[in-house]
């Protein structure tokens, strides 16, 4: 579908400031004090170490634009407790990342979080929308991303990646101010804020989460649960080493040697020394994780994950509901996926068809729960029909209510249902 036209909305044409040395940083933090609202984005190189190296900081207020060479200006313990002040709003798109830098530096994410991306899912735009489209469906501007595959490590920095550095926060704020205006008129100021919370708590690790991220090694699904139990401790081993030597894990030690250690179990030092790529001197550290785990009681090892294994009417009932969710969110200016997931829609299927407690997933707590899951529980409980209404329409279905069946009424047979 192509994207409408946006008429261009006017931009104040704000002063750019490279901020390079310690006395250019005194003033820009002097400026950023007195702003209640910031536009906040980071450049950074990831993929040789375990966290990610700070490259460039970027910021826009009403009045400034400014980009922070962090390797010349000296500590930024002030700049991220700016972050920190519960009284400033941090505008940002997609910014886990972002959220994750000011955590690893300063110990806290930033305070309170306006994310562009997920606010354009929750007024009906595409979720998840790149920058450049946001910046375009909702302000009528275009912008270039050529410098992505950029190392930002190297100086002196050349004139276009600068420009790409400021353009990066160049339209938060103006994006923030339009799309709270439509939030405020949909009444889902509450849910942006809920939503905000949801991602940080998500950016910066929730325990449980971090817990189970030994089970996306590659290679393990068909380990018993002894196996498992190796796998999750070498697992552990590995995030330890990576951070201690500050490299991605999986160049320490590949999954596919994890996975044969879980399979293998071995007990001596010559089992391990002869596997490529084994990090020589950590082989008894490795041997220490595989003891402990074999030293569990069984009770105590892993279940292996339970297959998405549903039969053929949960599937139909569940793909059901995600047509419902479709039309719902597009007569409600709403991005379905932001919604629920399909997993989320089989769970609250399982739960209906065998009798179990609600799901705990996105789609069955705050305002999802409050505002669709309702809808979508009357169309299993029978208490909703659907129809075509207008086939032309976007959202083409109607839905009417059914009065509850009497008795007599429960006991016929359906259609074409032959009876006992």
């Amino acid at each position: 579908m192509p994207r409408r036209y946006v008429k261009p909305m006017k931009l104040p044409d704000l002063p750019e400031h490279l901020i390079s040395d310690p006395a250019q940083l005194a003033g820009c933090l002097d400026h950023l004090a007195k702003s209640p609202v910031i536009g906040f984005d980071t450049e950074f190189v990831g993929e040789d170490a375990y966290r990610p190296e700070l490259c460039l900081i970027q910021i826009a207020t009403a009045e400034q634009l400014f980009v922070i060479d962090p390797f010349n200006v000296g500590p930024l313990g002030d700049f991220w407790n700016l972050l920190l002040d519960p009284k400033r709003k941090t505008v940002l798109h997609a910014g886990r990342e972002d959220i994750r830098m000011c955590y690893f530096q300063a110990g806290k994410p930033p305070a309170d979080v306006f994310d562009v991306q997920v606010a354009s899912g929750l007024i009906g735009l595409t979720y998840p929308i790149g920058y450049a489209g946001l910046v375009s469906d909702l302000l009528g501007q275009r912008m270039t991303k050529g410098e992505t595959l950029t190392d930002w490590r190297r100086r002196p920095l050349l004139p276009a990646q600068v420009r790409y550095a400021f353009d990066d926060v160049r339209y938060l704020l103006p994006a923030w101010k339009k799309l709270t205006d439509r939030l405020k008129r949909l009444k889902r100021t509450e849910w942006a804020t809920e939503e905000f919370e949801n991602s940080v708590r998500k950016a910066i690790g929730d325990e449980e989460a971090a817990a189970e991220k030994w089970r996306k090694v590659k290679g393990i699904g068909g380990l018993d649960r002894r196996g498992l139990a190796v796998a999750r401790e070498v697992f552990a081993w590995r995030e330890q080493f990576a951070e201690r030597v500050n490299r991605p894990p999986r160049q320490l030690l590949r999954d596919d040697i994890l996975a044969e250690i879980a399979r293998r179990c071995p007990t001596k030092v010559e089992d391990l020394s002869a596997y490529r790529g084994m990090p020589q001197k950590e082989i008894e550290r490795i041997l220490e994780a595989v003891r402990r785990a074999k030293d569990l009681t069984l009770e105590n090892c892993p279940e292996a994950e339970a297959r998405d294994n549903d039969p053929p009417h949960v599937v139909l009932m569940a793909n059901l509901l995600g047509v419902v969710l479709t039309d719902w969110c597009t007569r409600n200016k709403l991005a379905a996926n932001l919604v629920a997931s399909g997993s989320d829609l089989k769970a609250v299927v399982r739960s209906h068809v065998f009798r179990d407690p609600t799901p705990d997933v996105p789609l069955t707590r705050g305002w999802r729960a409050v505002n669709i899951l309702t809808e979508l529980q009357a169309i299993l409980r029978g208490e909703t029909a659907i129809r075509i209404e207008n086939a032309r329409a976007a959202a083409p279905l109607g839905f009417l209510p059914i009065a509850p069946e009497s008795d007599e009424e429960a006991k016929l047979p359906l259609p074409n249902t032959p009876s006992d």
